[in-house]
């Protein structure tokens, strides 16, 4: 515990704080209620900073395809002669594991559905081919390259501040020098750190409270008598911690990069079974058809409001509901992926970090999502009323029970989730316990430990307090986070350009020395 600083006592006083808020019940605080004021508050950035999020996302998605044909690629994330650490394999596994993969779960069939029954405006008709395909082009889209980019933009900062140049790039704080000089190690250095863990902590223990939701709304779809209670959602939260504490526990090489592996290779076996037992010609075409049309309109959904038409909520509800939580998530995934991303060049690192997660998600998406929608369309089998009347956690399983072998198949979904909860609650209490020790790339197994029992003891007050509305409050807490991450995130950019562009020139010069010396040898 001695190289705590104070953003770590900062962050255990603001979910104490909260947890206290959160527990007042409604009758007290009709109005002061914590998801009573936290919703009004998202709502209002939504309706009045809708187009910053789109444009912040964008720009984000722009910079990544820049860096990866710009004079920079060659630049290695470590000194010159550094090596990765890891595979390949172990690497996306581990990035793809801690961004998105039990969100993948939870939405593959359940979004699609969503849409394909209430699709944005661009669709004339719900229930049509053309609300299907709109349906799956669009969880690309949500789930794709913009996710993927603002990731990618603020783990190669963190990444090359910190390996590059030897500073305390795990802390956010750190990689705004270049703009903001000496001032950013005072208060105003630890009121954005303060930030990124404030949403890390919250985003995360929303993930935990809605990971127990889904795997016990699973459990209770699945075996008759047994009830989606607080109770049985305590149980997984208390196993689930046992697990993924000693896992974070035993280190990076061992219990994160095993569980990652092993994530991979049950995503892709549950993903060729539902390939092969479901229709699968009619998946691959949807794949296809879909792909064409998510990249044909690109530019255009990732600047599409609806401005004169106040009544339709769909973006607001969905994109950029997504955009501000892909931004709240920012500081929690990108700190991982910078910490396992050493002795890559910035070319392999951002291409690795937008195009095989988003690659790998629009297959996911293509299965899952047009398996639920021919059976809606071609087999007129109503999953949707499932999903509006259980909630969208039993999307997947009632998708799943209507394929051959579904009992096996859902219960290997159950494994899933459980090992990607376990997962992204390991490579939590990591990126809590680094932004809480100034940066330390190994931080003390007692600072992890504390981090992996105040987000789940967090989810787990708040499950008994509101159930699913006391994690809504959680979760649009962090989102209202996403709102001056945001404007972080551009000062990130502007901090990489001006640094990047130095490092060249001094590049070019070392170059323009060694080709002089050469000359003269000769």
């Amino acid at each position: 515990m001695k190289k705590t600083t104070s953003v770590f006592w900062w962050g255990i006083g603001i979910v104490v704080a909260f947890l206290i808020w959160g527990s007042i019940p409604e009758s007290i605080l009709p109005n002061g209620n914590v998801n009573n004021v936290t919703t009004v508050i998202q709502s209002f950035l939504v309706d009045r900073f809708g187009w910053f999020y789109l444009l912040t996302a964008t720009l984000l998605l722009g910079f990544a395809f820049f860096l990866i044909f710009s004079k920079y690629g060659k630049i290695t994330l470590g000194k010159p002669d550094d090596k990765p650490e890891y595979s390949y394999m172990s690497w996306f596994a581990m990035l793809f594991s801690a961004g998105m993969g039990i969100g993948l779960v939870f939405w593959g069939a359940s979004e699609p559905l969503n849409h394909f029954n209430s699709p944005p405006s661009v669709v004339d008709e719900a229930r049509t081919a053309e609300a299907g395909t709109t349906a799956i082009s669009y969880s690309f889209f949500h789930w794709g390259l913009h996710p993927w980019a603002i990731y990618a933009t603020l783990a190669l900062a963190i990444a090359y501040f910190t390996f590059r140049k030897q500073s305390s790039g795990g802390v956010i704080s750190a990689i705004l020098e270049p703009v903001f000089g000496e001032r950013i190690h005072g208060p105003l250095g630890k009121v954005i750190d303060i930030i990124a863990v404030f949403a890390t902590i919250f985003g995360v223990a929303t993930s935990l409270g809605l990971g127990a939701i889904q795997i016990s709304g699973g459990i209770s779809y699945l075996f008759e008598g047994i009830e989606p209670t607080f109770t049985t959602e305590l149980l997984i939260i208390i196993v689930v911690t046992v697990l993924f504490i000693g896992s974070a526990l035993s280190g990076l090489d061992k219990g994160i990069k095993i569980l990652s592996n092993a994530n991979i290779i049950f995503a892709v076996l549950l993903m060729l079974a539902v390939l092969l037992l479901g229709p699968t010609n009619f998946i691959l075409d949807s794949l296809v058809t879909s792909l064409g049309q998510y990249v044909q309109h690109l530019p255009e959904w990732s600047m599409r409001l609806t401005p004169y038409d106040t009544d339709n909520s769909w973006i607001g509800d969905w994109t950029l509901f997504y955009w501000a939580w892909w931004i709240a998530w920012a500081p929690f995934v990108a700190t991982f992926i910078a910490r396992v991303s050493r002795g890559r060049t910035i070319r392999e690192f951002v291409t690795g970090v937008l195009l095989v997660p988003t690659i790998f998600g629009a297959i996911w998406f293509a299965v899952f999502g047009a398996t639920g929608i021919n059976m809606e369309y071609f087999q007129n089998i109503d999953l949707f009323s499932d999903i509006s009347s259980l909630g969208e956690e039993v999307g997947l399983f009632a998708m799943m029970t209507q394929l051959p072998g579904g009992m096996i198949l859902s219960v290997l979904a159950l494994l899933l989730i459980a090992t990607f909860f376990i997962t992204s609650a390991d490579s939590a209490t990591f990126v809590l316990g680094m932004q809480t020790t100034n940066g330390d790339l190994n931080p003390s197994k007692t600072v992890k430990l504390i981090w992996g029992l105040v987000q789940s003891a967090t989810a787990a007050i708040l499950l008994w307090v509101g159930g699913e509305d006391g994690l809504g409050a959680l979760q649009t807490a962090s989102i209202i986070a996403a709102f001056p991450f945001a404007i972080i995130m551009i000062l990130v950019v502007v901090s990489l350009i001006k640094t990047l562009g130095k490092e060249a020139k001094r590049l070019n010069l070392i170059d323009k020395k060694t080709k002089q010396g050469q000359k003269t040898d000769d």
